[in-house]
């Protein structure tokens, strides 16, 4: 199966920036759906941004308020995600994930069921 790991998490101050990277040491043909998602205690997971690594096609969520960045690095088989502008209710776990999408869509589902692999989260805190 694809084998997800992220990176870059910690803690840091409101209004710096993080760059999280999500390595894919496994990845199919079939899964062609890369996302971003966070998860805070009490709360559902939500998608951040996801990506169609085939066509490129990007969606963000309004929740990104634009702070957030989605990039493919195909040498190091990266998706990373940079976060700047880091808020206090930023505070999560951060999970990437790949999913084969939805076979009549060109975009990339963003709901969490359409996503086959996780990685383990990397914990994302910010301070005021």
């Amino acid at each position: 199966q694809v084998q997800l790991v992220e990176s870059g998490g910690g803690s840091v101050q409101a209004g710096g920036s993080l760059k999280l990277s999500c390595a894919d040491s496994g990845a199919t043909s079939s899964n062609k759906c890369r996302g971003w998602f966070r998860q805070a205690p009490g709360k559902q997971r939500e998608a951040l941004v996801v990506m169609n690594i085939v066509d490129g096609l990007i969606d963000y969520a309004n929740s990104t308020k634009g702070r957030f960045t989605i990039s493919k690095d195909n040498a190091k088989k990266t998706v990373n995600l940079h976060i700047n502008n880091l808020k206090p209710e930023d505070t999560a776990m951060y999970y990437c994930a790949a999913g084969r999408g939805r076979q009549s869509w060109l975009s990339c589902p963003t709901t969490a069921i359409d996503y086959d692999f996780w990685g383990q989260g990397t914990q994302v805190t910010v301070s005021s």
